[in-house]
């Protein structure tokens, strides 16, 4: 099941925040570490919702808890398949909420998804790209239907960041890692 949450309304923060953490614990299966894979590019404007979110979760250090994707160091169409090699070599038991741009209706301009499964990035561009994650969030920026890339291209900034902001304060109420991983699934890390 997919939420959809209105990032105009004053509690959209906290309704992320308790969604999220709804969808983590009825991830079935062990983890030990929670990934946020950030996707997207900082190449066009409607595309760096994933990236400036992971640059600010970035700078919020917590045990069991890694950022990928990044302004700096983006994860996009390009390097998303090494990338996610990457991310089951090194953190095998985690947890992985992908995050990135969306379109959709005009209905839901401006709202946050929510909702365990997979995320397919590139859809809305007709992309072809692998899926990723366990539990997926998006913002979505803009309109979908017609000429995507030329939407992403003209898509306003303050609506990429009003998302994004919301989307990291959500999550930001749920870190750090205690408040989330359950305790059967902690383990002690040296």
């Amino acid at each position: 099941m997919t939420f959809y949450i209105d990032t105009k309304k004053e509690s959209s923060s906290q309704e992320i925040a308790f969604l999220l953490k709804k969808c983590i614990r009825h991830h079935q299966g062990f983890w030990d570490e929670l990934v946020f894979l950030c996707i997207g590019s900082d190449r066009m404007t409607g595309d760096c919702l994933g990236p400036y979110v992971g640059q600010q979760l970035s700078s919020y250090k917590s045990p069991g808890i890694f950022v990928y994707g990044t302004l700096k160091d983006p994860v996009h169409a390009m390097n998303l398949g090494q990338r996610s090699s990457f991310i089951e070599v090194r953190h095998p038991h985690a947890l992985v909420i992908a995050i990135d741009a969306s379109l959709g209706q005009k209905k839901h301009l401006g709202y946050v998804t929510i909702g365990n499964g997979a995320l397919y990035p590139g859809a809305g561009v007709r992309k072809e790209l692998p899926p990723v994650g366990d539990i997926h969030i998006t913002g979505i920026v803009n309109i979908g239907g017609m000429l995507e890339q030329f939407t992403l291209q003209t898509t306003r900034l303050s609506t990429v960041i009003d998302l994004a902001d919301t989307i990291t304060q959500g999550i930001r109420r749920i870190i750090p890692a205690q408040n989330i991983i359950p305790e059967e699934n902690l383990i002690q890390t040296l």
